[in-house]
């Protein structure tokens, strides 16, 4: 390993000199392949974190998926459903945990995954690389890899692809520092246990928070420790599923995340599901179509005949009617927050995607008013009492 490592440069072309280097000691990672620049290493360890803490918190293998410093994705290993291996395109691969960590994280929101960075907890092995392999992404950061893993994975981009190593044992200095315009910023790292203690007051009437439920909530804070404030984060069944990240209006971020979440539901329903694509249809080019099917674009695409691009035969449109009808059966959603709600229309926003489970600061002046919203559909939310924001 070494002190400091050249970049190709910075945020942009135009930023040079660039490097990562250690004030003290050798840097924390091996680049196995590739050449990752400025943006892939901010990636790479705000991604590294967020699957270790995962991991930590849970006991289960974790996966994220990240573009320009915020989650795509964030998942940990639960087994799939038949309907999820399908509208994650991974009912072809005989899974690992790992293997389904990663494909509920690239599967939460495959349109901004897109040349993602990925970051494992664990070792990477052969049936998480045999997806990963298939995915058009920057690189990937994990504490190992197989030979078979590493094999496949120097194969993607003409043997190009950034495989980064790091040290899992590495703990990084207490007090971390930060340059902006010239002027040097210090503070304390975020070191925040995030665990089921953070959950214990419930201030709702309804004061039930199934043991699933807490997992998710924990999910979405740790998810929301590394995500670009103003942030929310909507989980379900061991992953994020909506992702509202750098939103200067919380209630925007609630929409935001809630609009992912709905997409992410209206993907398992049985017309999408169905769809008769053409023959070798490039992946970006289904998700793309995809989410064009499913949004208020729909109708547009198949009345201009564009259908014959993607489509055997002209699919049935899905109506703003179906779709509400299906959202309405999605329940026991999770939602956390990075800082309070200020007021109750983000919890009327949330129970649009079946919110039944919040955790959130509190400390509001409206705290009142949310509490209010939130018996009014007899959701129990908790007041964690810590802000997360993160830049």
């Amino acid at each position: 390993m070494a002190k400091e490592l050249e970049l190709k440069y910075g945020c942009n072309p135009n930023q040079k000199p660039s490097k990562i280097y250690m004030k003290e000691g050798e840097l924390p990672i091996e680049v196995l392949n590739g050449k990752p620049g400025f943006i892939n290493f901010l990636d790479a360890f705000n991604s590294w974190q967020l699957v270790k803490e995962l991991k930590k918190a849970t006991g289960l293998p974790a996966a994220a998926s990240f573009k320009h410093v915020s989650p795509a994705g964030a998942a940990v290993g639960i087994p799939l459903s038949d309907t999820l291996k399908k509208i994650y395109f991974v009912d072809d691969v005989e899974l690992t945990d790992l293997a389904c960590a990663y494909a509920r994280a690239r599967g939460a929101d495959r349109m901004s995954s897109y040349g993602d960075f990925i970051a494992l907890s664990d070792v990477c092995d052969e049936a998480t690389a045999t997806l990963i392999a298939r995915e058009v992404s920057d690189g990937i950061i994990a504490p190992g890899y197989t030979d078979k893993a590493l094999e496949i994975l120097k194969g993607k981009r003409k043997g190009t692809y950034n495989i980064v190593k790091i040290d899992e044992n590495y703990v990084p200095a207490p007090i971390e520092h930060k340059d902006v315009f010239g002027i040097t910023f210090e503070q304390g790292r975020n070191e925040l246990d995030i665990n089921e203690e953070l959950l214990s007051n419930i201030v709702t009437d309804n004061k039930n928070i199934p043991d699933d439920a807490k997992r998710d909530l924990i999910i979405s804070l740790i998810t929301l420790k590394y995500t670009q404030s103003n942030s929310v984060c909507y989980a379900k069944d061991g992953q994020a599923i909506g992702i509202g990240a750098g939103q200067q209006s919380r209630v925007h971020c609630t929409r935001l995340a809630g609009s992912k979440a709905d997409n992410w539901f209206l993907r398992q329903h049985p017309k999408v599901l169905a769809l008769p694509f053409v023959d070798n249809i490039r992946r970006p080019d289904r998700d793309n179509t995809i989410d064009v099917y499913i949004s208020e674009e729909c109708m547009d695409v198949l009345a201009e005949g564009t259908w014959q691009n993607f489509f055997k035969e002209k699919p049935e449109v899905l109506t703003a009617e179906e779709k509400r009808e299906w959202l309405d059966k999605m329940t026991d959603v999770s939602l956390g927050s990075d800082a309070f709600f200020p007021f109750g229309d983000n919890i009327e926003r949330a129970k649009k995607s079946g919110v039944k489970y919040i955790a959130q600061p509190g400390g509001s002046i409206r705290d009142d008013n949310v509490i209010d919203t939130c018996n009014k559909y007899d959701m129990a939310m908790a007041f964690t009492g810590i802000r997360l924001f993160h830049h």
